[in-house]
């Protein structure tokens, strides 16, 4: 087994695993989340999303979110940015780094931003384009990698075309999303692969959802394979509103239990990093869904 000797973690937790959450988190609440991840070693946070609040209400408060967050040195905060008017939102509040987003699937496309795949990127390309002018690093993300909830199969070769497009428009990294968590280690793996054949595997990430207990194994399968970067949520926040069924994302916890526990280092305090899912699944009123935290948790009682 040849595994890289060092894993970066990107924590979507703030983002991608609060947007779902039917009640309004307190922005103090979403201040405090990030600075105890930033403090934890995590060394990318998605720290919000400048989308519209009446399509996204939880990241109405984005601005102050950026505003009022601890800035770690050499800790990296991206935002999700859907338009031009989200970019001058983001510059406003000196950001960094922007992601955009597409999907693999057009039934999903249409689902979550209404508009085919190929109208989607030629929506995005001149905000990157824009961003990189404003000295900004901008990361892509691709949805629905290996299924999609409306039509299911998703043929890799959308899932290259896509990754092609995002990699035309000057994305660093492209983040591969298995929105409903439907893959298998053989089936991530070759997905991995043939998209490493148009975009070099060491600029490509992994965004693996739960739902059928494989995020793990498929996580293992392609840093096998080369691939360095995985997103996760503490606590295993989020889910997608588009995606009926679909469970929260991996959990930070069990990632870094999992990468520690084969000598792959990630910089990352697992303690630290379980007290922050704690502090997070407390103020929404649940225990964090990640075996590793309610073991350490219960083992540290």
């Amino acid at each position: 087994m040849t595994l890289p000797k060092h894993v970066t973690i990107v924590d979507v937790g703030p983002r991608d695993g609060l947007q779902a959450e039917p009640e309004i988190v307190e922005t103090t609440i979403k201040i405090e989340l990030v600075n105890r991840l930033s403090a934890a070693g995590v060394p990318s946070v998605e720290a919000g999303a400048f989308v519209s609040p009446k399509w996204v209400p939880q990241m109405a408060d984005a601005t102050e979110v950026l505003a009022g967050i601890k800035r770690y040195p050499g800790t990296r905060y991206p935002v999700l940015v859907p338009n031009e008017k989200g970019l001058e939102r983001a510059i406003a509040s000196d950001v960094k780094e922007i992601a955009i987003f597409g999907a693999a699937s057009e039934f999903f496309s249409q689902k979550n931003i209404n508009c085919s795949i190929e109208e989607s990127l030629e929506r995005f390309r001149p905000v990157s384009i824009a961003a990189q002018a404003a000295g900004m690093q901008v990361r892509g993300y691709i949805s629905c990698v290996l299924g999609c909830p409306y039509e299911g199969d998703v043929a890799v070769e959308s899932v290259v075309r896509v990754a092609r497009a995002l990699d035309d428009m000057g994305c660093y990294e492209i983040s591969l999303g298995d929105t409903i968590g439907v893959g298998t280690p053989s089936k991530a793996r070759a997905m991995v692969e043939a998209v490493a054949k148009v975009v070099p595997v060491d600029r490509l990430a992994l965004h693996f959802h739960d739902t059928y207990g494989q995020a793990l194994a498929n996580i293992l399968a392609c840093l096998e394979v080369g691939v360095a970067t995985v997103d996760t949520a503490v606590a295993g926040l989020g889910g997608c509103p588009y995606a009926p069924g679909a469970s929260g994302n991996i959990a930070s916890e069990d990632v870094v239990y999992m990468l520690d526990g084969m000598g792959v280092e990630t910089g990352i305090d697992l303690l630290a990093l379980v007290e922050a899912g704690r502090f997070i699944s407390s103020a929404l009123g649940r225990e964090p869904n990640s075996r590793a935290a309610k073991a350490i948790l219960a083992k540290n009682a």
